[in-house]
């Protein structure tokens, strides 16, 4: 039967599924995109991307978006002067305020925040006509902050050569297998396989070499030099610090107020994450460089900070960030409530908190908070409540975490404001909370707003604040240490220009942060240490990296780490993922382009290089 049809059903023709596809892969593109990129050739390339999209109804984003294009190729071509800049923001300005749909006003809000962002770029551009790409280096080792090569040992992991691995990694990270097991891996949000399939896995890697490379002694140390530095706080940053300057030739002291070193990695990150036994060989591995570590040794407390501006030649504070943060409702001081900081700590310290058969309820949505619920469930609680004012996606826990968590149990709360804390007989035995709905974005996020539905309680015999950390500066304040907040301030350099010979980093200096950050920071005063006190050694290593290896490149899937199910691993604190298999690793290696000796990183002969 044949019939005049009034609607037809869509299909999707072969030139629409290459469309997708074309966006697909310009999707990849723009993720892989790091910060080597010169910002006004990713800004042109962008504008380009909405133009296609504009309907052309109104003459601001019409012909605004076609001038402000030509504006920003003249720049980028080697012609730019002040005037070109002052037409470019008057475009743009126009285009933001005067175009009819989102599209254009966009375009115009996306060059106005390059003009305001990228202002070394621009004086650059005006002062050479050129902007410098040769430092562009490697995505994975620009991502991560202390900087490790990192094609160079997954090339190592791919021959088999765990050792060498370890050690070149060392290089620049003196705590390989920590990072192996609870590294955020921000050298992976940029990795260039994206383009292709996934990321390479690069801590699952890391992993591989620490576990299967057996003991790597540390490196020997250089000749003796006779100075002397005093490192206030043993945690990442502060052996970090130590152990680098240790090897410069420095003899190095640690003070460390608890009975053991490691700061947070030990009196903030859970075992069933961190191995007790893997942290301790690691400290180890550290201190056999020669370095002095005094436990039990309170700064400012019993030892005076004056004392060791006499005995020292150069001291770094890294005190950490060891304290809570309140959520200013009522009733949050009454038994029951607790700081994550107290609970992880006394974890630290083997003193755990009876949560048997007790339901458990955690305010807040970063790692601390995953850490506590999942620490909650392995104390044996009945049922694990995490509240969290905003959306799920919204969390600044990492996303395994979170999904890590849901496996085992844990009950997430969404769009929940804690406002009160009920009490019976003196005691917490309820969250009082807030129904909210989400709005405007604020500082990166959608902000909650409280909605119109009332206010209810979640049940608990325990509730655990995890809403940040703060910093216990006010003795080193007092002793004339410059603050911001409850942050101790230094320049980039790590140096307190107000004080001679004293530097500052990781946690107490940043705000609370990652443990790579905290050991980059450690590495940075090191060097800056090291050039204080009159010296320029080089740290180097010898290992040679294979070379890259030209093959034809076609997409792969990403190895996946095995691990324990969560029903199972709920259940105790043994660690709860694996190590790849031999084969795996190399696979997985093997997916690595090898961006070292490929692109702008090439001409920038620094990179990788002793420091």
């Amino acid at each position: 039967m044949t019939t005049d049809a009034r609607l037809t059903l869509d299909r999707t023709s072969a030139a629409q599924t290459a469309l997708e596809q074309s966006y697909e892969k310009a999707r990849a593109f723009i993720a892989i995109a790091s910060s080597g990129i010169p910002a006004l050739e990713a800004c042109s390339a962008m504008a380009r991307l909405y133009q296609v999209q504009t309907c052309g109804k109104c003459v601001p984003c019409r012909i605004g978006t076609e001038q402000i294009i030509k504006k920003l190729d003249h720049i980028c071509n080697g012609s730019c002067t002040r005037k070109d800049l002052d037409v470019l923001r008057k475009t743009a300005t126009a285009i933001a305020y005067g175009a009819d749909c989102a599209l254009g006003i966009r375009v115009g809000q996306l060059v106005l925040f390059a003009l305001d962002s990228f202002q070394e770029e621009l004086e650059s551009y005006q002062a050479d006509n050129a902007v410098d790409i040769t430092a562009a280096g490697v995505p994975c080792s620009i991502d991560c902050p202390a900087h490790v090569d990192i094609p160079g040992y997954i090339a190592l992991v791919a021959e088999g050569r765990y050792a060498d691995a370890v050690r070149l990694i060392r290089r620049d990270n003196p705590f390989p297998t920590v990072c192996a097991f609870i590294c955020e891996h921000p050298c992976e949000n940029h990795c260039r396989r994206l383009s292709i399939d996934a990321p390479v896995g690069i801590r699952n890697l890391k992993r591989v070499a620490v576990d299967k490379a057996g003991e790597v002694p540390a490196p020997s140390a250089l000749p003796k030099t006779g100075k002397r530095i005093g490192i206030v706080g043993g945690g990442p940053a502060g052996l970090t610090c130590a152990y680098y300057l240790q090897l410069m030739g420095h003899d190095v002291e640690v003070f460390e107020r608890q009975p053991k070193l490691g700061g947070m990695l030990r009196y903030g990150i859970p075992e069933y994450r961190l191995p007790r036994n893997r942290l301790d060989a690691e400290i180890d591995s550290i201190l056999s460089t020669g370095i002095k570590a005094h436990v039990n040794a309170d700064i400012t407390g019993q030892i005076p900070f004056s004392d060791l501006e006499k005995d020292f030649d150069a001291i770094f504070v890294s005190i950490g960030a060891h304290s809570d943060k309140k959520l200013g409702i009522e009733n949050e001081d009454a038994p029951g409530v607790i700081s994550a900081v107290d609970m992880l700590r006394e974890m630290g310290l083997d003193n755990q908190p009876d949560f048997a058969g007790k339901k458990i309820v955690v305010v807040g949505g970063g790692n601390v908070a995953m850490d506590c619920v999942r620490t909650s469930l392995r104390l044996g609680a009945s049922s694990v409540t995490c509240a969290y004012r905003r959306r799920k996606k919204d969390m600044t826990a990492l996303y395994e975490e979170i999904e890590g968590a849901i496996a085992e149990g844990v009950e997430i709360k969404e769009l929940t404001a804690p406002v009160g804390i009920r009490l019976e007989n003196g005691r917490a035995t309820g969250l009082v909370v807030k129904p909210q709905v989400i709005g405007k974005v604020r500082g990166g996020r959608p902000a909650p707003i409280a909605s119109d539905e009332p206010e209810y309680v979640i049940d608990a015999d325990y509730i655990v604040v995890a809403i940040g950390q703060s910093i216990q500066s006010e003795p080193f304040s007092e002793a004339g240490m410059p603050t911001w907040y409850d942050q101790l301030t230094s320049n980039d350099a790590t140096i307190v220009e107000t004080l001679q010979g004293v530097f500052v980093g990781g946690d107490c200096n940043s705000g609370p942060a990652t443990v790579i950050k905290a050991i980059a920071a450690g590495k940075v005063a090191a060097a800056n240490i090291d050039s204080y006190l009159g010296f320029n050694h080089q740290l180097e290593v010898d290992v040679d990296v294979p070379p890259a290896r030209h093959r034809d490149i076609v997409a792969a899937g990403r190895a996946l780490v095995p691990e324990r199910s969560a029903q199972e691993r709920k259940n105790d604190f043994a660690e709860f993922e694996f190590c790849l298999s031999d084969q795996a690793a190399c696979l997985e290696a093997q997916r690595c382009l090898r961006c070292d000796c490929h692109g702008f990183n090439t001409l920038n002969k620094d990179w990788g290089a002793a420091w």
